[in-house]
């Protein structure tokens, strides 16, 4: 479906892994990223053949939700749209876009725009969304959230892909019009976790699923539920899967792996041979967040860069 999106291709082949990044490129910690040298830190990221930088869209600080993450601070598609036009190739990809919190036709003009602006680097995750301080902020149900994220991705493809659809929604009325600009291809739109749905709905809508980080054996499960959810909607085609990982990484190139939230800390030397696990059971792209790391991100990229992605070269 994809063999001409370059982004795409960088990212996601058969068997194979590839290896990005989470934005923001720092170890904040438990504090809010204070925003420094991203621009820099990315175009060093790219330089060492990290495929994607993956970005959080979420709104408002809220000491209540029990994860401190704050996004990148800045609107996910503003920041991102800045990001792509520093730097080169390297493909932009979303953790995930909150249909129910965003109307499908202005989220529409945007990608088709992004797309338009900046050919085959853009990777669409979507997601039904959590933080109910987002929710309640923009006066949106959460309870009703997964058949509003159906609603939302009905209304946003027929925008996106139809020549003068017609659209008659909960969000709107389309009838002799149709949206500018117009795209050449489809943007490859993942859905992160479940989004209240079930997992056959995945497998019908998904170019791919995006799940939430576990140790190999556990998301060996997922992925062959996921594989099995595709092939019953009769789909041959591949469809990638993706995780995060929070990463830690230790000085010493040969320590062990200990679990921390959402991921490990790990030297280089056993990091490449826990990817590696992850890549014979599937996983074809994973993004490190250095949110929780206790040296400086920019050692971390060149040690990665350096040590680690020679190993799962991006063909």
């Amino acid at each position: 479906m994809f063999e001409h999106h370059k982004g795409y291709q960088s990212m996601y082949k058969e068997g194979q892994l590839t290896l990005g990044l989470h934005i923001p490129l720092e170890n904040y910690q438990m504090n809010k990223p204070n925003m420094a040298n991203q621009v820099e830190l990315a175009q060093i990221a790219e330089t060492y053949g990290f495929t994607t930088l993956w970005l959080r869209d979420v709104i408002l600080e809220d000491p209540n939700f029990g994860d401190p993450a704050v996004g990148q601070i800045y609107d996910i598609l503003i920041f991102g749209t800045l990001l792509l036009s520093r730097t080169k190739k390297i493909t932009i990809g979303t953790s995930a876009l909150v249909l129910p919190l965003r109307h499908p036709l202005r989220l529409a003009k945007e990608a088709a725009t992004i797309e338009a602006l900046f050919p085959e680097r853009f990777i669409m995750g979507i997601s039904s969304g959590d933080r109910r301080a987002d929710f309640k902020g923009l006066g949106v149900d959460h309870p009703s959230r997964g058949t509003q994220f159906r609603q939302a991705l009905a209304y946003l493809e027929k925008a996106l892909y139809e020549h003068y659809p017609t659209i008659d929604s909960k969000y709107g009325h389309i009838e002799q019009a149709t949206l500018v600009p117009k795209l050449k291809q489809r943007i490859p739109t993942m859905i992160t976790g479940f989004s209240q749905q079930d997992l056959d709905w995945l497998g019908l809508n998904g170019d791919g699923w995006m799940y939430y980080p576990q140790p190999p054996m556990r998301q060996l499960e997922v992925i062959k539920a996921w594989r099995e959810s595709a092939a019953r909607q009769n789909h041959t085609e591949f469809r990638p899967f993706s995780m995060p990982m929070h990463l830690d990484l230790a000085e010493d190139p040969n320590e062990n792996a200990t679990s921390i939230r959402l991921g490990f800390r790990i030297g280089r030397n056993k990091l490449v041979e826990l990817l590696k696990i992850y890549q014979n059971i599937g996983v074809n792209h994973l993004f490190f967040a250095l949110f929780d790391g206790l040296r400086p991100a920019n050692e971390v990229i060149q040690e990665l860069g350096e040590y680690v992605l020679p190993h799962f070269p991006v063909n």
